[in-house]
């Protein structure tokens, strides 16, 4: 039975190669196929021969040796090109050595004599080979050839198309089926240092069932004319997964060499070794920069192009798609950039809704940048708004002014990356610290850079509107909300008018003063739980402008807080503006200060002029969340407080930006808060 195996193995592994000769495309021969399946072939025949003729063991075997030594390599050979592209410029260095290297294995079968690889006290009785040293490294390399093997098979099946994978399906399992048998056969002779010729049977049934898949395959599903093209993100998982079959070798060969050492020593180190070999690997695998440094080599020995971009372009998109608030998506959009170009840090900056400032967004491993801003004019943004353009910071550092060119050098920022918007730049984003000091950036990854741009423009456009639309119904539901509350104070105020009317008749009556009263303590009572539900938000003031004495008028205003004792300094300031409106900002800010404090913490108002005239109130509260102060603080709405309608600083903004002046926030968590109100410079009085 073993026999008529091995045979018949034989002869398919002989008869599939010249079915492929004598096919009509015999231009499509796979050279690689056919001269393993003839070096299978002549192994199982030399195999029968050794077992049949056991007085003739050592010269089989060294026939035998000899061929597993050119055919394993042969059998690489065909799973790195099989259905790939054949261009020896398309594989790794790494690979083209291990090919490149394979000869001189059959050079060693060749010099050395064969009983320094294997050697059998009794192969008549027991069909048993024991492995020398020299037969243990033998066999350790042809291990290796064969996983490195079974590895690029896997990548051509799991990376073709539907189409692709249909033809070439069952020729890959059989060939795969094979060379799994062959690393079972072999790992388990270098485990117990000895190869059972018992098991070969095994092997040629495997052997058959491999070439009768692949004759199949050629003769249903004509897979020969089919290449694959294994993608980027496969091949740095390989090269992964090649580290850690490296870091098993270097286990299996340290155990090997320890058991000369005592079992005490042995045992000891062993530990040692494994714990501290698997906690650098998981370090090196987690490393940024060796992952980064692997990507651009793969990049740059396997593939014309840098980037994936079909991929790239996905990824970019469904991250974007995936974020669920506004915060999400501006922290997704650095992520992305930083991830894709292998950055260390990120940020994100948007222009202000007076389009004349670009603000920090966001950042990603940037600190301490919060008070970094940009104006219309600035050289950088200049800079790349003329040329549409990524701006390399390295190469024109000195385009930026002072204060940029000591930001772009403690944040080691390489390159800005402008974001249009109908040819208007609508924000930037800062990318530096690359993972990979050695890696070039090319014309490819800035055309890349400005494709996820003009997407996150997109997105960032989209994100705007939505706040926009999003205010807008609010304010309508305000709309709606006062119609009713005109109604109620309609009615009450039509109350108020019926008992002035009986007034006029019967106030001197006693009963009817009483009643008097208590309807309009109820009525006062109403008025003021309706007023405290709506509150006045006007979008442009008309203003009543005139000089106005700043410190009095903060004077006036801090009498006017009951509860709390105001500390007003200061100078006397004169400013032109409207002390009514600029009053009820003062009054707000105030207010806001002695909520936010609790105890006798002290609240100071601050009058003077620096540049121009200012208003400056202090506490010492619980602060403000940087976020909050970023991109919610002035949106009508919104507020810290439990009870507050989010109002007030809208309606202070919009009051002091009428007067051609602005807020400025500074604050810290428990730390307090600082708001200071800049008005204008008085203009001079022409005669």
């Amino acid at each position: 039975m073993n026999m008529l195996l091995s045979i018949t193995a034989i002869i398919a592994a002989v008869a599939f190669p010249l079915y492929l000769v004598f096919r009509k495309d015999a231009v499509s021969l796979p050279t690689p196929l056919t001269c393993a399946l003839v070096l299978s072939a002549i192994l199982e025949l030399f195999n029968l021969l050794v077992v049949n003729n056991p007085e003739h063991f050592y010269d089989m075997m060294k026939f035998s040796l000899i061929t597993e030594a050119v055919m394993i390599p042969v059998w690489l050979w065909f799973a790195l090109t099989h259905a790939r592209p054949s261009e020896l410029h398309t594989l790794s260095i790494s690979l083209r050595i291990t090919l490149a290297t394979s000869p001189l294995i059959v050079v060693a079968t060749l010099i050395l004599p064969i009983r320094s690889f294997i050697y059998s006290p009794d192969f008549v009785s027991e069909k048993i080979l024991f492995l020398s040293t020299n037969g243990f490294i033998f066999y350790l390399l042809i291990l290796f050839y064969l996983v490195t093997a079974l590895i690029k098979l896997e990548q051509t099946l799991v990376q073709s198309t539907w189409t692709s994978r249909w033809k070439i399906k069952y020729e890959l399992l059989g060939a795969g089926a094979f060379l799994t048998l062959l690393v079972i056969y072999y790992s388990q002779g270098l485990l117990f240092r000895t190869i059972n010729l018992d098991l070969a049977p095994m092997r040629s049934f495997v052997l058959i069932v491999a070439i009768a898949m692949m004759f199949y395959s050629r003769l249903k599903r004509d897979s020969g004319v089919t290449t694959v093209h294994v993608s980027q993100q496969i091949a740095c998982k390989s090269a992964v997964l090649l580290a850690v079959g490296v870091y098993i070798g270097f286990l299996g060969v340290v155990g090997e060499g320890m058991k000369y050492f005592g079992n005490g020593f042995h045992h000891s180190l062993i530990f040692a070794l494994v714990f501290l070999t698997g906690l650098a690997l998981l370090t090196i695998l987690l490393s940024e920069t060796v992952k980064r440094r692997v990507t651009i080599f793969i990049h740059k020995n396997f593939y014309q192009n840098k980037y994936d971009y079909r991929t790239q372009w996905l990824q970019f998109t469904d991250r974007l798609s995936a974020s669920q608030t506004s915060d999400n998506l501006l922290h997704s959009i650095i992520s992305e950039f930083c991830d894709t170009f292998g950055m260390g840090s990120g940020t994100l900056f948007i222009i202000n809704q007076e389009r004349d400032t670009y603000r920090l967004a966001t950042s990603v491993g940037m600190e301490n940048i919060s008070t970094v801003c940009f104006g219309m004019n600035d050289p950088a943004v200049e800079y790349f708004a003329v040329n549409k353009w990524i701006y390399d910071v390295r190469e024109n550092i000195a385009v930026a002014n002072n204060l940029h060119r000591e930001f772009f050098s403690s944040s080691g920022a390489c390159f800005i990356v402008p974001l249009f918007m109908s040819d208007l730049v609508d924000g930037f984003i800062i990318l530096g610290r690359p993972h990979s000091s050695k890696e070039i950036y090319t014309h490819e990854d800035f055309d890349l850079m400005r494709t996820l741009g003009k997407q996150a423009s997109s997105a960032l456009q989209n994100l705007r509107l939505s706040d926009q639309l999003a205010c807008s119904r609010e304010l309508a539901a305000i709309g709606k909300v006062s119609t009713f509350v005109m109604h109620d104070l309609k009615n009450l105020v039509s109350a108020v008018s019926l008992l002035l009317e009986n007034a006029q008749e019967h106030i001197t009556v006693p009963a009817f003063q009483n009643d008097l009263l208590m309807s309009l303590g109820n009525t006062v009572i109403k008025m003021r739980a309706i007023i405290s539900r709506l509150k006045h938000l006007p979008e442009k003031h008309s203003l009543q402008m005139s000089p106005v004495n700043l410190l009095a008028m903060v004077q006036d205003t801090a009498a006017m807080v009951t509860g709390r004792t105001l500390e007003v300094i200061g100078t006397t300031v004169i400013a032109e503006a409207d002390r009514e409106e600029l009053q009820k900002v003062t009054l707000n800010l105030m207010l806001n200060a002695v909520e936010a404090t609790e105890g006798n913490s002290p609240v100071t108002v601050e009058v003077g002029v620096h540049g121009s005239p200012f208003i400056r109130v202090k506490d010492k509260g619980c602060g403000i969340p940087a976020a909050f102060i970023q991109h919610v603080l002035f949106k009508p709405f919104t507020s810290t407080k439990k009870q507050g309608m989010g109002i007030g600083l809208y309606q202070s903004r919009q009051i002091i930006e009428a007067h051609g002046g602005r807020i400025e926030v500074e604050s810290s968590i428990d730390n307090g808060s600082e708001f200071t109100v800049w008005l204008p410079k008085m203009q001079p009085i022409v005669v």
